[in-house]
């Protein structure tokens, strides 16, 4: 028996750094628990979010198990965001791992034993060609659970990026779906309202009171090509001697995005977990010459400034932190999806 007048508790699944979490506390989702495989992610969940980590493989992890990381008297929320690389582009022509494409099947597994009272999985639109998808509504149908999904426009619910993902929400109880998009085209959030007050640093510097905010060094020679790139312009603006031999055979024609400046007064591109390197996608910073400091990644994420992912006194490593921050579910849609399960439970009472 649940009691109505309490908030409902998550379990995170493969909850990294907490983005999604973060944001369903937000819109009034406790958050009991996060379970991830990776280690670096304990500090930023347990210190941001105020929940226990459990490093552990979620294919590993019980019924019984998950049952027990949660309060008694409460709705239940099991949510999740399974590893995407499997159904990236990527994967699709090189497959992937099965072990990677069996944690999917894992998570609605769980979810069939356990019958939460809300599932919510995010992911790339791309999974919904997968034939694992297929299955994981299957499991979920075969439970007992009334099932929507849909691809949204991040940008719609506050996060300053062009990413559209797949939300799959789930209900025991009646109707789910996403609460309406807050904002349309041309009211965006936009690059300048969200990181155009920090303050500006050079390629392989740092801001002092801020660890994070730092950028990578650039080579003498990508530094002369940032100087010439314009914001949301291509390679095709430099001189012919800085362009790599790739440029020129025609299949470099159809990779204008890299090595590209954002632009000011638009949202950004996806944030990857390659965001701050200045050749892996148009991540150049609209004015200064260099590439995103991992603390305006993370902002482009919607995580708070203040977000820790570091303890205090720790190096900072790129890519450890770069990696958490890029594969995070982006805030403000973990609050979307929270308000949206809220929103659920209150029309069932």
């Amino acid at each position: 028996m649940t009691d109505s007048a309490l908030p409902p508790a998550a379990v995170d699944l493969f909850c990294g750094a907490g983005g999604l979490a973060y944001g369903m506390q937000r819109a009034g989702v406790d958050v009991a628990a996060g379970i991830d495989i990776d280690p670096a992610c304990r500090h930023p969940f347990e210190s941001n979010v105020g929940a226990p980590f459990h490093e552990r493989d979620v294919a590993g992890v019980g019924a019984d198990e998950l049952a027990a990381l949660y309060p008694g008297g409460r709705a239940r929320v099991l949510a999740g965001c399974a590893p995407c690389q499997p159904f990236s582009s990527y994967a699709r022509t090189n497959g992937g791992t099965a072990g990677e494409r069996r944690l999917l099947t894992a998570f609605a597994e769980l979810a069939a034993e356990v019958r939460p009272e809300i599932v919510t999985m995010e992911n790339v639109p791309r999974l919904r060609k997968r034939p694992e998808f297929g299955e994981f509504l299957g499991i979920l149908g075969g439970a007992g659970y009334r099932v929507s999904h849909r691809v949204v426009r991040c940008a719609g619910y506050g996060v300053p990026q062009t990413r559209r993902r797949l939300v799959l929400l789930a209900s025991l109880s009646g109707e789910i779906g996403m609460v309406p998009p807050e904002r349309e085209e041309g009211r965006f959030a936009t690059v300048r309202e969200t990181i155009g007050g920090l303050g500006g640093i050079p390629a392989g510097g740092a801001s002092g009171p801020d660890p994070l905010h730092r950028a990578s060094r650039l080579s003498d020679r990508n530094l002369e090509r940032i100087r010439q790139s314009a914001p949301g312009g291509t390679w095709l603006d430099w001189d012919d001697g800085l362009r790599a031999a790739g440029h020129a055979r025609s299949s470099g024609k159809t990779y204008p995005g890299v090595y590209g400046r954002m632009e000011w007064d638009r949202p950004a591109p996806t944030i990857t977990t390659q965001f701050h390197g200045y050749g892996t996608g148009r991540f150049g910073h609209p004015e200064q010459d260099r590439a995103l400091s991992l603390r305006e990644g993370a902002m482009l994420q919607t995580f708070p400034e203040d977000y820790g992912f570091v303890p205090g006194g720790e190096p900072v490593r790129f890519r450890t932190v770069a990696r958490m921050i890029g594969n995070a579910v982006p805030v403000r849609l973990g609050e979307a999806i929270g308000r949206s399960i809220v929103r659920a439970l209150e029309t069932t009472r």
